[in-house]
């Protein structure tokens, strides 16, 4: 009975699946027939454009294309020294009696720095005083003798060679009277010098002597600097030396003073090389009225060899190559758009080039480094801002 069983459901099976079987190779066929003829079998009446991811850009990737003035310069770097300085020598010997100044202290042209013993020097002028008194003495008594002496020659009483003689004294007398005159001079210019002076305006950076010792003629006492007018001394590389010209402006700054700012006028150009560094020296001077520079600090800044009128400019981040040839990605009607585009001089400092063709001011650009960008992706800016220029444009 069972073996009956089996056979009535085997024969049940192949007329159910003989059926399916013919209506899945009628399928196959059919599609094979169609993929020949280019019909997509899962395509619908109304096909889906294929979607594309729209960039999202920050308001500091984006910079707008503004006019500014652009600078080229060159980095100087160099010590300040006070354009006049002295060292206060004494010229008259003696004891130091009294130093009346200290290092850091202001002093006017004409004020007393050091103070010598005078006791030698006033004996010297008196003695010197004396001396011309009495040249002058013998003077008029030699005097006396040549008038006599004349009027006597004039009676014929004492011969031409009497009166010459007289007439010779009276000379050197007269001589005498004048060297006289010169040493008490001599004499009353070294009293002076015990008492030293300033000779300009400034500030007393060395006091190199304490009252009480003894100095020679020559002898260092102070030293004096002007600070009102500083000098930058920079080298520059021999290349770059003949875009340098005299009057040109450098701005540095000085280790202490935070973010201010200092200026320097090329006033002289040295003509020599030096041979080692192959550089040339510059001589900028700084103007220093308040005083807050002093000799020896160090200074940092740039030179400014060119300068233009207001130019359109973008950052130099914007900028790429292909092939030598520059381009930028612009932001144009909400998509990104590649713009070829002509340059001009470029600034390394303010990270600014000029643009002289390819784009109008106020267009937008890429200036952040995206490698992924490409021409006709659609493109959103968020939070823009007015700072979103990212450069300044004075």
């Amino acid at each position: 009975m069972s073996d009956l069983q089996d056979s009535r459901a085997r024969a049940r099976h192949f007329r159910i699946s003989g059926p399916i079987l013919g209506i899945g190779l009628l399928a196959i066929s059919a599609a094979l027939w169609l993929g020949l003829r280019g019909v997509d079998l899962w395509a619908t009446d109304s096909p889906a454009k294929a979607e594309t991811t729209t960039l999202e850009l920050a308001a500091a990737d984006v910079a707008t294309v503004a006019r500014a003035v652009l600078t080229r310069s060159l980095p100087v770097t160099g010590s300040l020294s006070p354009l006049v300085q002295t060292t206060v020598k004494a010229q008259a010997p003696g004891e130091v009696l009294e130093v009346t100044v200290r290092e850091g202290q202001t002093v006017r042209d004409g004020d007393v720095l050091v103070r010598i013993d005078t006791r030698t020097l006033d004996a010297e002028l008196d003695s010197r005083q004396a001396a011309l008194e009495k040249a002058r003495a013998d003077l008029a008594l030699a005097k006396l003798n040549r008038d006599n002496s004349a009027s006597l020659l004039e009676k014929r009483v004492i011969s031409q060679n009497a009166y010459d003689t007289t007439e010779s004294a009276w000379q050197a007398n007269l001589a005498s009277v004048k060297l006289a005159e010169a040493q008490l001079s001599q004499a009353r210019i070294a009293l002076g010098y015990a008492t030293v002076r300033a000779t300009f305006d400034g500030t007393i950076a060395q006091r190199l002597v304490q009252p009480g010792e003894k100095v020679e003629s020559g002898s260092s006492l102070l030293t004096l600097v002007d600070l009102s007018h500083l000098e930058l001394q920079a080298p520059a590389p021999a290349d770059e030396i003949s875009s340098v010209k005299v009057g040109q402006i450098a701005t540095f700054h000085v280790g202490g003073f935070g973010e201010r700012r200092f200026e320097g006028r090329v006033e002289r150009i040295n003509p020599m090389t030096d041979t080692s560094s192959r550089s040339v020296m510059l001589y900028l001077s700084v103007e220093n009225p308040d005083g807050a520079l002093k000799g020896g600090m160090f200074a940092q800044g740039e030179l400014i060899l060119d300068e233009t009128e207001p130019v359109a400019a973008i950052p130099l981040t914007a900028v790429r190559t292909e092939a030598g040839l520059p381009y930028v990605f612009a932001i144009d009607g909400g998509k990104i758009a590649r713009r070829p585009v002509t340059l001009g001089l470029r600034s390394e400092e303010q990270n600014l080039v000029e643009l002289r063709a390819g784009l109008e001011t106020g267009a937008r650009v890429v200036s952040a480094k995206i490698n992924t960008l490409k021409d006709g992706t659609p493109v959103t800016v968020t939070a823009p801002t007015a700072g979103s220029t990212a450069y300044s444009s004075h």
